[in-house]
């Protein structure tokens, strides 16, 4: 991957390009699957991709006028700083209100985009062009309600959230929820071998403990390294990547400190009634925050939890 900040104007051009066919296929999409039950606010998100179509023309119009008639294919996946969205086509379960929120994310993100690219083009007229689109993008993040006002009855309509809180729930929250689920998962075999290949309590809870901390460094230095926010808007590295790291010694701890009890039988019982606990609400965050369907992240979890659970066990008591 390539960090936004060396990307080349032609770069960001060709960028620019497949990122406004992105969206415009993923407006489409949103298009289809409410023509039959809301064909209203279908045709809001025709209108939405008509636009992107008609950005991506001007973007092209410039790109051709400088570099020529080939456009290399330069996705937002090849670049550091954009956010991971979830392709439309495996969010089987997207309602019209997470659709208009998909859609206030994406020109957010699109105007931070556009804005810091015009910073760094160096040929005027890219630049004023660059300029325009974000100035445009800052007045499309209400545009799924300006289009209502035209498309939707008030009948037709449904209550919107705000989309700038969910984009920070999206982008600042997510990395404290990623690491207790990393936390929560990743200790269990060393504690668990511990416990087993000791069976002394205080011992078992120095390893968890050591194994709790270590992940949680490891996980908020990868965090803050990650994407520094400028692009992406995620907030700063030092809030995301403590976020994280907490969150993922806090994982960690949960089924480490019932090892501060003496009796080992008692502690491990306890530690496995918390880790129990700990993986249903893993699920429970992978279906409230990342579109998966609540059984299907259950068995994704407990699945993966008992075999590092287990794992644990077998080296300990090896």
């Amino acid at each position: 991957m390539k960090a936004f900040s060396d990307l080349t104007e032609q770069e960001i051009l060709a960028l620019a390009i497949s990122s406004e066919e992105d969206d415009s296929r993923t407006y489409l999409a949103f298009a289809h699957a409410l023509m039959d039950k809301f064909p209203a606010s279908a045709k809001v998100f025709v209108e939405m991709a008509e636009e992107e179509q008609a950005h991506k023309e001007s973007l092209t119009d410039a790109y051709r006028k400088k570099f020529g008639d080939f456009i290399p294919l330069i996705r937002r996946g090849d670049v550091l700083g954009f956010v991971k969205h979830t392709p439309v086509w495996l969010s089987r379960q997207m309602t019209l209100e997470t659709m208009r929120q998909r859609a206030e994310m994406l020109e957010l993100e699109n105007m931070r985009f556009y804005t810091k690219a015009a910073e760094q083009a160096v040929d005027p007229a890219i630049q004023k062009l660059l300029q325009e689109l974000a100035l445009a993008e800052k007045e499309h993040t209400s545009l799924a309600d300006r289009l209502g006002l035209k498309h939707l009855t008030p009948d037709a309509r449904l209550e919107e959230a705000d989309a700038r809180q969910k984009l920070f729930l999206l982008q600042v929250i997510q990395p404290g929820l990623v690491g207790l689920m990393d936390g929560s998962v990743s200790t269990l075999a060393p504690l668990f071998a511990a416990a087993f290949a000791t069976h002394n309590t205080w011992e078992t809870f120095l390893v968890g403990l050591a194994a709790s901390i270590g992940a949680g460094i490891s996980m908020g230095l990868a965090e803050a390294l990650s994407d520094d926010g400028k692009l992406s808007g995620r907030g700063r590295p030092l809030i995301r990547g403590l976020a994280s790291g907490l969150m993922t010694m806090v994982g960690g701890l949960g089924h480490t400190l019932p090892y501060l009890i003496p009796d080992f039988w008692t502690a491990t019982v306890v530690a496995m009634i918390v880790v129990f606990f700990e993986l249903w609400a893993i699920s429970w965050i992978r279906w409230k925050y990342m579109d998966t369907p609540f059984l299907r992240a259950a068995f994704q979890v407990a699945v993966g939890g008992a075999l590092v659970f287990l794992a644990g066990i077998f080296i300990g008591s090896s």
